[in-house]
């Protein structure tokens, strides 16, 4: 396939100030004199920003390693990770196309998106929202046909599934990634005779999957706000604080300001905490932090109104939004009184299991 750069090109690129911050922190990984080699993860975090590398981005990149620009579009141009065009401001669906996937139904997958975002790969959707393309082995051939969709596999799909995949992410969802069928990971479809304790602190999801469910960013754009960039390296004494970690406390107290605080506690009441993890959305992070924030009981959760909502998912620092988009308040009120939602009757019958 020639890769060339879209005809339509933007005027400038420039990273924000965060991603600067990144990408200057990446040089610092290399030797004095090899800093150039940074050229693959800068490029990737300027199509992270942006959705695809214009022209403008790939010669800022180079400028900004000292590079010839024709080294850089070199790189860009090579390798198929790297989108040249511009892709849909919601997602660009990857179809794997390889011998596995193509033989559980792969074309069917294309022949959907065809229909559903555009005739021709690499193309937007009316609304601009989508674009779609076929590529190869994404290495998941026991669960074919898959997708890739932003950071995420999304397994086990039929066109049904996928096409509901595209109408919940045009919606502003984010559908758990992982199979579509039901199965865990990657075990035969007829179900596990051997090995059945997955374990693992996902719980209901595999370790992938239960990653993806904790960061909940999936296909959004990196402006670098997201979370306070670890690079110790630079740090020459231990009081040292870099500008992403001070972006970070600001983003913090700007959060503060959103609705209103619940009422927390210092520990739980008679020294027994609930498990919170009984509530969908709720791994052993998330947990944690809910418990750093004082709140260690379902009846806590259930009491929030709209106002303590709203500041809990703007503070929920790497899982923002994900109360609300859970339903934390609706599944707690539930348990608090004793009942049992689907969810945690499913996350019980596993403990059994485990217990067995």
């Amino acid at each position: 396939m020639l890769r060339r750069l879209h005809p339509v090109q933007p005027d400038s690129f420039e990273f924000t100030p965060a991603n600067l911050e990144w990408a200057k922190a990446q040089l610092t990984k290399y030797p004095e004199g090899r800093q150039q080699s940074a050229i693959i993860p800068v490029l990737w975090r300027a199509q992270e920003q942006e959705g695809w590398l214009s022209r403008p981005a790939i010669e800022y990149c180079a400028d900004l390693l000292g590079l010839p620009h024709i080294r850089a579009l070199e790189v860009a141009t090579f390798y198929f990770m790297f989108q040249l065009q511009p892709v849909g401001s919601v997602a660009n669906i990857q179809i794997c196309g390889t011998t596995s996937c193509m033989i559980c139904g792969a074309e069917d997958l294309i022949d959907l998106c065809k229909r559903k975002i555009a005739p021709s790969p690499h193309t937007l959707s009316a609304d601009g929202k989508f674009s779609w393309e076929e590529v190869e082995c994404l290495g998941a051939c026991a669960n074919a046909p898959m997708a890739q969709i932003g950071k995420d596999y999304y397994e086990d799909l039929t066109p049904e599934k996928l096409e509901a995949l595209i109408d919940a992410f045009s919606e502003g969802k984010v559908p758990l990634p992982g199979p579509q069928n039901g199965r865990f990971a990657s075990e035969p479809a007829s179900g596990l005779t051997s090995l059945k304790d997955h374990g693992g602190e996902g719980g209901d999801l595999n370790a992938s999957a239960a990653l993806a469910r904790e960061f909940g960013e999936t296909v959004k754009r990196i402006d670098g706000s997201e979370a306070p960039i670890l690079t110790k390296w630079l740090k020459s004494d231990t009081n040292a604080v870099t500008e992403p970690a001070r972006a970070s406390t600001e983003t913090v107290s700007q959060a503060e300001d959103i609705g209103r605080r619940p009422e927390g506690l210092d520990a739980p009441k008679d020294g027994a905490a609930d498990d919170l993890k009984l509530i969908k959305g709720v791994g052993p992070k998330l947990e944690k932090l809910l418990n750093s924030l004082g709140f260690w009981h379902f009846d806590q959760i259930a009491s929030w109104g709209q106002d303590e909502l709203a500041w809990v998912d703007a503070n929920l620092e790497g899982f923002k939004g994900r109360a609300s988009r859970d339903e934390w308040v609706a599944q707690a009120k539930i348990l608090a009184e004793g009942g049992k939602t689907e969810f945690s009757t499913r996350a019980e019958q596993d403990d059994r299991y485990d217990e067995e």
